[in-house]
C-alpha cells in the first residue's frame, strides 16, 4: 500500500514482471528476497528433495550475509528511508496513519539490527553440519550419501523434524528477511506504472540523478512471447525486447512493443 496517494492504471492481463536493480544495494536485496521466497516454498514440501532445496537456499542466504558490511549497510538503508519519509510528512497527499506505521516498522528493524551482537548469519556460518554441506555443494553430485552420511541421515528424519530444524535455522536470520522485504516493499510502491512504447523493440531513457532511481520494473503480457533484457546505471537505462521462440540465438523483435514501466526511487 503506497504512502502517498497516486493514480492507478488498468492492469495488464496475465503480465510477466521483469525487475532490474540499478545499484549493488538493491541487487543484494532482490537476491535475498528471492532466496527467502525459494526457501519458504521448499520448506512447505514434504519430501527429501524439497528439504535439500530449502537447505541449499539457506546456505546461499548465509553466503550473502557473510559479507562483513551487510548489517551496517541494512541499517544505513533503513536510516535513509526513515529520513526520506519524515521529509514528506507535511505533504497533504500522505496517508499519515500508514506513514507512522512504516516509520514504526523501520525504527523496530533498526533496533533489532543493532541488538544483534554478531554478524547476521554468523551462528549458521559456524555450524559444522551446514559447513560440511556447503563445502561439497559446488562439486557436481557432491552431496551424495557416501560423501555426506550425516546429511543423508538428516534427510531421512521425519518430515516434521526436518521442517522444525530448517525453521530454527531460518529464525537465526529472520531479521535480514524482514528488513529486505520492508525495504523492497517501500521501493516497489514508490511509483506508478506508465505505458511506454519500445520502437523496434528498444526503449531508452535518461534518468534524473537527483531522484536516484534504484529499481526498474517492466510488465508485458505473457502472450506477447517476448522477454525484457534490461541494462542501466544511475544515469540511463535501456530495455530490449527479445523473442522467446529463439532459445539458441535470441533475436530482438523488430515490432513496436507496448509495455508498462515503473522507475522506483525513494
Amino acid at each position: 500500500m503506497p504512502i502517498i496517494a497516486i493514480g492507478r492504471m488498468p492492469a495488464l492481463q496475465n503480465p510477466i514482471l521483469f525487475e532490474h536493480p540499478l545499484n549493488e544495494r538493491t541487487r543484494t536485496l532482490l537476491r535475498l528476497s528471492h532466496l527467502f521466497e525459494q526457501f519458504e516454498f521448499h520448506l512447505a514440501g514434504s519430501n527429501q528433495w524439497q528439504s535439500r532445496a530449502a537447505l541449499q537456499s539457506l546456505l546461499d542466504i548465509t553466503s550473502i550475509l557473510s559479507r562483513a558490511d551487510i548489517k551496517k549497510e541494512l541499517i544505513k538503508q533503513l536510516g535513509q528511508q526513515q529520513k526520506s519519509l519524515v521529509s514528506i510528512s507535511s505533504n497533504p497527499k500522505v496517508d499519515q496513519i500508514r506513514l507512522q506505521q512504516v516509520l514504526d516498522d523501520i525504527a523496530h528493524m533498526i533496533e533489532r539490527l543493532y541488538a544483534s551482537s554478531h554478524q547476521l548469519g554468523g551462528t549458521l556460518k559456524k555450524n559444522d553440519f551446514l559447513n560440511s554441506i556447503s563445502q561439497r555443494a559446488p562439486i557436481p553430485g557432491g552431496s551424495y550419501e557416501f560423501d555426506l552420511p550425516q546429511y543423508h541421515y538428516w534427510l531421512n528424519l521425519p518430515h516434521t523434524e526436518r521442517v522444525m530444524q530448517l525453521d530454527d535455522w531460518r529464525n537465526e536470520i529472520s531479521t535480514a528477511q524482514e528488513t529486505a522485504e520492508l525495504l523492497l516493499g517501500l521501493l516497489r510502491s514508490s511509483s506508478m506504472y506508465q505505458t511506454k512504447t519500445a520502437k523496434n523493440g528498444v526503449y531508452q531513457q535518461n534518468l534524473d540523478t537527483k531522484r536516484q532511481v534504484q529499481l526498474i520494473q517492466v510488465k508485458i503480457p505473457a502472450e506477447s512471447l517476448l522477454y525484457a533484457e534490461i541494462s542501466g546505471s544511475k544515469h540511463r537505462f535501456c530495455i530490449r525486447f527479445l523473442e522467446s521462440t529463439h532459445w539458441d540465438h535470441p533475436q530482438q523483435t523488430e515490432q513496436d512493443v507496448h509495455f508498462e514501466l515503473k522507475t522506483c526511487a525513494i
